[in-house]
């Protein structure tokens, strides 16, 4: 049986419909993504599931019981307290109870005086009689589960361990439908890798908007696309969605093409002399008007940004000569003593945890820190584009024109001269919004206007700090080809792991106390290699054996691998098997699921298919991973 189910459902902001006559289905344990471009009303649709937001007509039911948590799009940044409270807030009733437990039981063990010893009697009676006892070890749990302090100020908490809290209190409530809002921004590459294995292994039902395509290959069971108001289901993963979506958007050019040719030969007709009006008939007539009304209202989907950058003139052949670089922020090290150096034309990732100092780096690199230690030489003629994660450069009281042209009918595009409009409209702004303040944009369009301001600048070093933030998938795959095409040189921070391998030949990662170890290829070519994401709390956790898997990321630049022990080749030895055996199962449920009728059968048994179709394609990747990386050792050794 459903968990959740909307039918005929419409809703509209202004003249743009987000819904229009759309149907939607939720059964139970599916992990369903839902994409579509920037402004479709992919948000809209989630606050709707979850009772937030009313369809303007149209019925959303539910089954009788389900609980339903929501994690919205961005962290609770002005939220006050410490995050066992945060957390006990998603408990309702019960949650002030367990907070009022919490504080008397500090102020007991601070002062133990009849006062607060009566309050903290009469409150543990409240709990005994509602039966709370149970939450509060709901909350310790949940808490334990995701690594988060309660006793730590919400304040004091970095942007992606306040997605993290957010994410406890819509788990702490049990939920059946967990709805999370881009829940990967925010949070780094560790953390991402850490949500992926927690949702898979969610009881429930999931319904999550991304735009990190690796995230969406791990966790989704189906896809739903929203385009122009529809809703279409593709169940499976990601790459049979792109494929199906491919040949939907084919055919519907197709018969777009077809019903105009048709509209074209009957205004041709309606137009002729005397004797053709004389002889008219009036059924086809009519047919006319409702072809010419079929025609208005057809809403044209949403083209891709043209984007094109200024490359700027050659820089020298050096862009950075890195000797003795050093640099602290009190006792944190946030560069230990390195050489470099980087070359033009270089494309370098820099991957670490929040907070490790990648922005700090950069700042050093390009002059606007002074080394504590050694000497950054730049090379000659640079002339550098900046991307700033925080978007400083706009002003949100301004429009998005005067953002880019300063009050400037024209900007300058490759030398010539262009109106700001037609120049915006290659970054998909029409007109009316090119002329709103930037303050009504959603993330993805300031993020989207950010790029176009950037793009005017000639720069032959560009920088960019989290460029993929609230990007669409289709901008963020013509911005991969742009860069890919970009001659200059590409200093680059991010979080997405397939953008990364998508456009960077090196990355740099912090392998903590300021060390930055340098590998060829992009995040998974690193990962093969032997690069792992520091954690700080894993370092502090195992502290004797920090330093030995310091030691033993470093040597992967300079030193061969050593000859496999008998339990990796052992591990090598069983792969192939393993392999052909997963190839087999996938062949067979593929089989299945391209049999007429499979989507007939009930819901349960086809999701089951196809959860454990997804589960074996993500196993054998990794098994073909594993194979390549214990090749490379034993050919190495």
């Amino acid at each position: 049986m459903s968990l959740i189910r909307i039918n005929d459902g419409q809703l509209a902001f202004g003249h743009i419909p987000m819904l229009d006559h759309a149907e939607f289905v939720l059964e139970p344990r599916e992990r369903v993504c839902l994409v579509g471009r920037n402004g479709a009303g992919k948000s809209s649709l989630l606050k709707v599931l979850a009772g937030i937001q009313e369809l303007d007509d149209g019925t959303i039911t539910s089954d009788s019981g389900v609980k339903i948590a929501y994690l919205p799009q961005d962290p609770p940044r002005t939220q006050q307290g410490n995050v066992y409270h945060y957390v006990a807030q998603g408990l309702a009733d019960v949650g002030d109870l367990l907070e009022r437990y919490q504080g008397l039981s500090q102020a007991v063990a601070q002062d133990a005086n009849e006062t607060n010893l009566a309050r903290l009697h009469r409150v543990q009676e409240e709990m005994e009689q509602k039966g709370a006892w149970s939450s509060e070890q709901q909350i310790s749990q949940t808490l334990s589960r995701l690594h988060l302090d309660g006793d730590t100020a919400m304040s004091d908490l970095s942007g992606g361990w306040q997605r993290r809290a957010a994410l406890a209190r819509a788990l702490v409530r049990q939920p059946d439908v967990l709805l999370l809002d881009e829940p990967t921004n925010h949070l780094d590459i560790d953390a991402i890798e850490w949500l992926e294995e927690l949702l898979k292994g969610f009881d429930g039902s999931i319904v999550f908007v991304s735009h990190d395509r690796g995230f969406i290959r791990r966790v989704a069971t189906r896809i739903v696309d929203l385009d122009r108001g529809q809703l279409n289901s593709f169940p499976g993963n990601y790459d049979r969605y792109l494929q199906a979506k491919e040949e939907l958007l084919r055919v519907e050019e197709e018969q777009a093409a077809e019903f105009d040719r048709k509209l074209a030969i009957e205004e041709t007709w309606i137009r002729q002399g005397i004797k053709a009006r004389r002889t008219r008939n009036e059924g086809r007539v009519r047919a006319l008007k409702t072809m010419r009304q079929e025609r208005a209202e057809r809403i044209g989907r949403q083209g891709n940004a043209n984007m094109k950058m200024e490359g700027g003139s050659l820089s020298g052949k050096l862009v950075f000569d890195i000797k003795g670089l050093g640099f602290a922020w009190g006792e944190k090290t946030i560069v230990a003593p390195m050489d470099r150096l980087v070359s033009r034309g270089d494309r370098i990732a820099l991957i670490g945890p929040n907070g490790c100092g990648k922005s700090t780096l950069i700042k050093l690199l390009l002059g606007k820190l002074t080394p504590q230690q050694g000497e950054v030489k730049q090379g000659t003629k640079l002339e550098v584009a900046y991307f700033d994660q925080h978007r400083s450069d706009l002003d949100l009281d301004k429009s998005v024109q005067d953002n880019v042209a300063d009050g400037r009918q024209t900007v300058t595009v490759n030398g010539k001269d262009r109106h700001v409009l037609g120049y915006l409209q290659d970054f998909l702004f029409a007109p009316a919004r090119a002329r709103s303040p930037v303050r009504s944009l959603s993330g993805g369009e300031k993020n989207r206007l950010l790029l176009a301001k950037l793009f005017l600048k000639p720069a032959n070093l560009l920088v960019m700090d989290e460029p993929t933030n609230d990007l669409d998938v289709e901008t963020l795959e013509l911005l991969e080809a742009k860069l890919a095409e970009y001659p200059g040189t590409l200093l680059l921070v991010s979080h997405d792991r397939e953008f990364i391998d998508n456009t960077v030949t090196s990355t740099w990662w912090f392998g903590g106390q300021g060390q930055w170890h340098e590998y060829v290829g992009g995040y998974s070519d690193a990962q093969r290699l032997g690069a792992r994401f520091y954690s700080e709390q894993a370092a502090t956790a195992e502290p004797k054996a920090a330093a030995p898997k310091a030691e033993r990321e470093q040597k992967v630049d300079i030193a061969k691998p050593k000859k496999l022990s008998y339990k990796l080749q052992r591990e090598l030895d069983a792969l192939p098997a393993k392999m052909e055996a997963l190839e087999e199962a996938i062949e067979a449920a593929q089989q299945q699921i391209a049999e007429p009728g499979f989507f007939d059968q009930d819901p349960n048994d086809t999701n089951k298919i196809l959860a454990k179709l997804a589960e074996d394609e993500q196993e054998l990747e990794w098994c073909f991973s594993r194979w390549e990386e214990l090749e490379t050792m034993k050919s190495s050794g």
